[in-house]
């Protein structure tokens, strides 16, 4: 099912101020670290979605060696599908260049991630154990509890092959 009220472009230059500070404040910093490696977001291709024409999500992602990590995502309009559309346009992206699989990490304390993605067919294919205390070495604005007080230790691996 499309919804006509979601529209997904390209993250355009003039887009970039908006897109970084949405970034740092969903997730402390536009440089993210995933699988113990950096990415800076600033320097990323993405996707904005909008919702009733107004920016209501962004994507992030990196394509590598025949494969695509999706950095972030981010919602800000809750259950209208921006989150999926947003997805749908990475993987689209993932199986035009060719890659064996789309993933991505989230922490261990995020449960609406891990059910998002899971209904979405991903699979739960790795823990990566430290990865959150390693990223919090550098950057110390990262809390040490997330969600529901979990202690932020770990980043699970959740991937969809093509």
């Amino acid at each position: 099912m499309t919804n006509t009220q979601i529209r997904i472009t390209p993250l355009l230059p003039e887009l970039r101020t908006w897109a970084t500070e949405l970034i740092t404040e969903h997730w402390v910093s536009p440089m993210i670290m995933s699988r113990f490696v950096w990415f800076d977001t600033r320097e990323l291709p993405g996707f904005v979605a909008y919702y009733q024409d107004q920016p209501a999500g962004l994507a992030t992602y990196i394509i590598m060696d025949g494969e695509c990590e999706l950095i972030t995502l981010d919602s800000l309009v809750e259950n209208k599908g921006v989150g999926s559309a947003l997805l749908n346009a990475v993987a689209d992206v993932s199986r035009g260049a060719n890659c064996r699989r789309m993933f991505l990490t989230t922490a261990n304390d995020n449960l609406r991630a891990l059910q998002f993605y899971q209904k979405r067919n991903m699979r739960i294919v790795a823990v990566h154990k430290g990865a959150i205390d390693a990223a919090r070495n550098a950057e110390k604005d990262i809390p040490l509890l997330g969600y529901h007080d979990i202690p932020m230790r770990d980043e699970l691996e959740l991937e969809l092959q093509f």
